[in-house]
């Protein structure tokens, strides 16, 4: 025990003179230090500045959830305690969770390229796909970047562009293929777990563009989803409105063959005539009766198409923003100082003692090659 204690106080003597020593070391190289920071923090202003400025409307809604205890049972009261929203299947296939999903698929991105939009600065009205195509900037670096693809696409045939192509879902061209990534990557749908609010987060380098564009992207979530909760009910609508059509016009047919009848054998009292009046004012009445039944039908099914149109609160609407999102230009400082001070201290305390104890034995190995035979031991 006594030895494993003194082993103990040992290497914390070690590690206690070992850091000193690295701080002293350090403290011997401040200079440089203050240098290579003062560096990595210019160096950091450049990129910062160099970055253009995002600008993020963020909009929350709560979107109506339909509360079916019956098909959820003990596991959904487990999984509520626990935190976690659930949903049953049936006509609300598409539920909260699958919102970011139906955000960035294609066509509902394809859909946003003939929005118009308006910039704030000089108040030019463009479409969503003129504005990422003409307004849009990057950084100077990606210039640099791309310019060895430019130089390859030199030398590779262009595609040939159809003047009368139209937007094809099933078959996109890379130039709208490039602005469906791009515009799936500044357009962000999240979802709450616990309480099913959805975020749609719309990042522009516009305020205005941003703005119009978050409003926008919302009111068509919540039209998709409308028009698929209403379809199967709006479908039984359209029937039912089809069958009352058919019934009215069956009822005013028999209503008129009836009212015929009546004016051709007014003051007949022949027994023949009685039984055809007798037929024909029953077809009347069954023309009328199914006639009734396809009205209340059609009440029913436009009352059905209102029970299914889902409701959603707008919790944070969309406004202009004022200040930019992106980039952070203090967080970008602090984090090149920092890295440019890491990597000089580094190099003082590991790189460079490695690279001198390199050369010192180079230099001795080189050194004792050269050194002459000595003829004795010969």
């Amino acid at each position: 025990m006594a030895e494993d204690r003194l082993n103990d106080i040992s290497e914390n003597e070690e590690s206690t003179i070992d850091l000193l020593d690295i701080a002293s070391n350090l403290w011997a190289n401040r200079r440089k230090l203050i240098k290579w920071s003062v560096c990595g923090a210019v160096l950091g202003l450049i990129v910062a500045f160099s970055i253009p400025r995002e600008y993020t409307t963020s909009v929350q809604l709560a979107p109506e959830i339909n509360d079916n205890k019956a098909s959820g049972g003990s596991m959904a009261a487990l999984a509520s305690m626990a935190g976690i929203a659930t949903f049953s299947g049936g006509a609300d296939a598409v539920y909260p969770m699958l919102y970011p999903d139906v955000v960035s698929s294609v066509p509902f991105l394809t859909s946003l390229f003939d929005v118009e939009v308006q910039t704030k600065e000089d108040g030019k009205k463009l479409t969503v796909a003129q504005y990422m195509e003409e307004d849009v900037t990057s950084p100077w670096w990606s210039a640099v970047i791309s310019l060895p693809f430019k130089l390859i696409g030199l030398f590779t045939p262009e595609e040939e562009v159809d003047p009368n192509h139209k937007l094809d879902n099933f078959q996109l061209t890379k130039d709208e293929d490039d602005l469906v990534k791009a515009l799936e990557d500044r357009i962000v749908a999240s979802v709450d777990a616990k309480t099913s609010v959805v975020t749609v987060d719309v990042s522009m380098q516009d305020p205005l563009v941003s703005a119009i564009l978050a409003d926008t992207v919302v009111n068509r979530l919540k039209q998709f989803v409308t028009d698929y909760r209403t379809n199967k009910a709006r479908q039984d609508l359209r029937y039912a409105e089809k069958l009352n059509e058919e019934a009215q016009a069956a009822y005013y047919k028999a209503q008129q063959r009836y009212a015929n009848y009546l004016d051709r054998n007014q003051g007949i009292v022949f027994r023949s005539a009685q039984v055809e009046r007798e037929r024909l004012e029953n077809e009347t009445a069954l023309a009328f009766n199914l006639y009734n039944s396809t009205c209340q039908q059609v009440q029913r099914a436009q009352a059905k198409v209102q029970e299914t149109m889902p409701v959603y609160a707008i919790i944070t609407p969309a406004t202009v923003p004022i200040k930019p999102s992106k980039p952070r230009k203090a967080l970008i400082l602090v984090g090149f100082t920092f890295l440019a001070f890491v990597a000089c201290a580094v190099w003082i305390q590991f790189l460079k003692p490695m690279l001198e104890e390199h050369k010192a034995a180079k230099a001795l190995a080189e050194a004792e090659s050269a050194k002459p035979a000595d003829p004795a031991k010969d």
